[in-house]
């Protein structure tokens, strides 16, 4: 038995351009710092998402963790719950047919949950099982579809992942250190889902999932629980560090399935930021075109975490790109995932 992606759905909140967030909320909110402006300016980012109203992120730095859990458990079902119906009638799957439910998040918590909430509203059946893949980071998508993709082979039925990421509501108080203005210029919020069915039929099949992790390098990306939300720490050697093990996790990934780099028809690369993108070129020896769906996704959405791998593939998915596709995404750890499609 084999699982095949068969629908993607996404739901963005408001959008707002890159410079009146600077102008509006972060230039005051730096200080007027000259490196924050340029941080701004050169984070690849044209136009990005908030569910946290522009209004609210002048006070969020103040706010309690507790506060923020309320506000993700106020604002993130509806959010989820658009982009798993939209997967659910692209890929032609009523919701009493989904055998798992996975959700992916690193930016909000509470039990009973968003799962809970969707398992309601959808709904699903009451035997239906649910998964929470938590904390990760940017990564998780890959690892939570290769658990799905392992359910549906296993037990013949549905399953859909959700990854939702509400990342506004960690905006960290004012500080002069370029990694949080790097952070603050990047992130967005969204949420992405994507079913996986089992057998033939439209779609590509999920046929490998790799993984490589650098443990010396752990301490490079974190994401922090503090008392005032989650704080992130991104070093500005992550770049480096992912040029030098990206190559051999895809050449080991491709060379289980007898493929070459040659034969990959897409990349679907997380666009962690453009020094990101262009370390993974570098790495991977693409041709400067390669990631233009990541780069446009980082310009119309910015980084949206675990949802934003799924928006670059949904992106190719509509260009009209078939198989083999490889997914690749980042995290803390440092963490290196890898997905094959074809």
């Amino acid at each position: 038995m084999t699982a095949r992606t068969a629908g993607i759905g996404t739901a963005l909140p408001p959008q707002f351009e890159q410079q009146w967030l600077w102008d509006n909320v972060f230039r005051s909110h730096f200080n007027g710092s000259r490196v924050a402006a340029r941080m701004f300016d050169t984070a690849g980012v044209s136009r990005r998402h908030s569910a946290t109203p522009p209004y609210e992120l002048a006070d969020a730095a103040g706010w309690s963790t507790e506060e923020r859990m309320r506000r993700y458990a106020e604002r993130a079902p509806a959010l989820g719950l658009r982009a798993v119906r939209r997967a659910l009638a692209a890929s032609g799957t009523d919701p009493d047919e989904i055998g798992l439910l996975a959700v992916a998040t690193c930016t909000g918590y509470g039990t009973p949950g968003t799962d809970i909430d969707l398992a309601g509203a959808l709904p699903l059946r009451a035997d239906a099982r649910r998964l929470l893949v938590g904390h990760m980071g940017c990564h998780a998508a890959i690892p939570a579809l290769g658990a799905v993709a392992d359910y549906t082979a296993a037990h013949d039925r549905p399953a859909v992942l959700l990854c939702v990421e509400l990342t506004s509501l960690h905006v960290q108080p004012a500080t002069r250190d370029i990694d949080q203005a790097v952070v603050h210029a990047l992130f967005s919020d969204a949420a992405a889902a994507i079913v996986v069915r089992p057998g033939d039929g439209p779609g590509l099949r999920v046929v490998d999932v790799a993984a490589r992790t650098d443990t010396v390098r752990r301490g490079h990306m974190t994401w922090r629980v503090t008392d005032l939300g989650f704080r992130m720490g991104l070093s500005p050697e992550v770049p480096e560090a992912l040029s030098e093990h990206v190559g051999p996790l895809v050449k080991d990934l491709l060379a289980r399935h007898g493929l070459d780099r040659s034969e990959v028809a897409a990349w679907a690369v997380h666009p962690g930021g453009p020094r990101v993108l262009d370390a993974v070129a570098a790495g991977l020896d693409l041709a400067p075109t390669a990631l233009d769906p990541s780069r446009k996704v980082l310009a119309e959405h910015g980084n949206c975490s675990s949802a934003t791998v799924l928006l670059v593939l949904d992106e190719i998915l509509k260009a009209g790109a078939d198989g083999p596709i490889v997914m690749l995404a980042f995290g803390p750890g440092l963490t290196l995932y890898a997905a094959l499609l074809a």
